[in-house]
């Protein structure tokens, strides 16, 4: 049975001092909240605070994540980070390929599978995102662009490596503008994935696939876009920087 996924990327967001706050605040949150069984929590803060944030994980109910990672393995790339280094950390997921990443960094459906194969040798859970911008959607062009993006960045791995997989859609057009697919549209991106997995590796890997919601997802919505069959949960963007309405959306299943 897929997990429930609520994941928050907290992005280039919070002081030390905030940050701490905010998982402890959560952590604090976490003793008083039921959760499904099914449910992850995985708290995605900034590089600096990855440490801080696995020591509270210890003794709460959530995992961590990274941003991002580096394609290289090792050697002389100022201001990387490599899996090993993720690794030595003890984390459990990291973010690849998000659009901002791809956007302003120009990252390539290559680069994200060279990220996703060095996550996999170290035993590190990619969530691997995609996505179309306004004006794929708006030429109806959003199914060739996510086929694309998931057949270059992922279709190499074998089924039993896909099977470490997590992926995450995020149109583009809704992540920090307010607006949001609507719960038929998330359903329908969603399917389609699931039916490019089962084609690829088989209807058991598909159907053991968390397929994760990112585009403004929020308390007052996430109820009606999880109860969609092939929403596996969220990646949650500005929501995730409030506890109680990361918790909100947590127990929206």
């Amino acid at each position: 049975m897929r997990k429930h996924i609520v994941a928050g990327n907290w992005k280039m967001n919070k002081t030390f001092e905030q940050a701490d706050d905010l998982i402890n605040e959560i952590v604090e949150k976490l003793e008083t909240t039921e959760l499904d069984r099914n449910t992850l929590l995985i708290l995605c803060p900034p590089f600096p605070y990855l440490e801080m944030t696995s020591d509270y994980a210890n003794d709460s109910y959530f995992m961590v994540g990274a941003q991002d990672v580096s394609s290289h393995k090792e050697g002389a790339y100022t201001g990387e980070i490599s899996a090993a280094m993720l690794d030595s950390m003890d984390l459990d997921y990291c973010i690849v390929g998000h659009s901002e990443r791809r956007q302003y960094h120009g990252e390539s459906n290559a680069m994200v599978a060279a990220k996703v194969d060095q996550l996999l040798k170290h035993d590190i859970k990619p969530i691997v995102c995609c996505g179309e911008v306004l004006a794929e959607r708006e030429s109806e062009k959003q199914f060739d662009v996510v086929k694309q993006q998931i057949v270059e960045g992922l279709f190499h791995l074998s089924a039993e490596q896909f099977s470490n997989i997590v992926i995450a859609y995020e149109p583009v057009w809704a992540i920090g503008t307010g607006k949001t697919a609507t719960p038929e549209q998330a359903q329908e991106i969603h399917a389609f994935i699931r039916n490019l997995i089962a084609e690829k590796y088989g209807k058991e890997v598909a159907d053991n696939t968390s397929i994760l919601y990112g585009g403004s997802c929020k308390p007052s919505n996430a109820k009606e876009i999880f109860a969609q069959a092939d929403v596996d949960g969220g990646l949650i963007g500005g929501a995730c920087l409030k506890a109680v309405d990361f918790l909100a959306i947590a127990t929206s299943f």
